[in-house]
């Protein structure tokens, strides 16, 4: 009995969400809207029961002095300092100026862009091994990269002027035709998984 209750939960939320897109009645699209209402506060408590978690996680590493338990104590640290300065004035801790913002483009920001600047180091790294021209299709994708690369740089339009003008058909056509492929194929996986949980064939989630 405890297995059927979720299932047919699942069941009647996933033809409900189904029915709203095809049937554009008021009464139905109100309690759409609840329902979405209902949908962001459940999220909202699960950050703050993954930030609790969280806290308490790293808790646990500082207790036992863990593999760099150090750097639990300063995540920590920020996680208290920026609730503290979100709490702080209410509403208005988002505007420019408070101490939110103000640690939010003066540290995090920062943090991040050093993050996503490291990143571009491990992206070259394998951009190298996947260019290496091991067959035709490594060949095309080489090519194809260094002509994209050298149409986006000044240096390439110096070269060559063609280079910009391939760069972006390059860009409009195969590529745009891949990444429409890609996203066929994302939609269909979508679709099948969605119907698999409804008619209660897909259960992974309920362990």
């Amino acid at each position: 009995m405890r297995l059927k209750i979720p299932l047919a939960i699942i069941f009647v939320m996933g033809i409900f969400s189904i029915v709203t897109h095809f049937i554009p009645a008021k009464p139905i699209a109100d309690l759409n809207q609840t329902l979405r209402n209902w949908y962001i506060g459940i999220i909202s408590f699960f950050i703050f029961l993954g930030t609790v978690n969280l806290a308490r996680s790293n808790s646990e590493k500082i207790k036992t002095k863990a593999r760099d338990w150090q750097y639990s104590i300063i995540l920590i640290i920020s996680l208290f300092v920026m609730l503290v300065a979100g709490f702080y004035k209410g509403h208005t801790s988002m505007e420019e100026g408070k101490p939110f913002m103000y640690l939010y483009f003066n540290v995090q920001y920062p943090l991040e862009s050093t993050m996503y600047s490291l990143l571009a180091f491990f992206i070259t790294s394998a951009a190298f091994r996947a260019f290496r021209a091991r067959n035709k299709e490594a060949v095309l994708l080489l090519v194809a990269a260094v002509v994209v690369m050298l149409g986006r740089v000044p240096i390439g339009a110096a070269m060559w002027h063609g280079f910009p003008d391939v760069t972006e058909w390059i860009m409009s056509f195969p590529n745009a035709a891949a990444k429409r492929g890609i996203r066929l194929g994302i939609d269909l996986g979508l679709i099948s998984m969605a119907l698999r949980m409804i008619l209660g064939i897909e259960r992974s989630y309920m362990q």
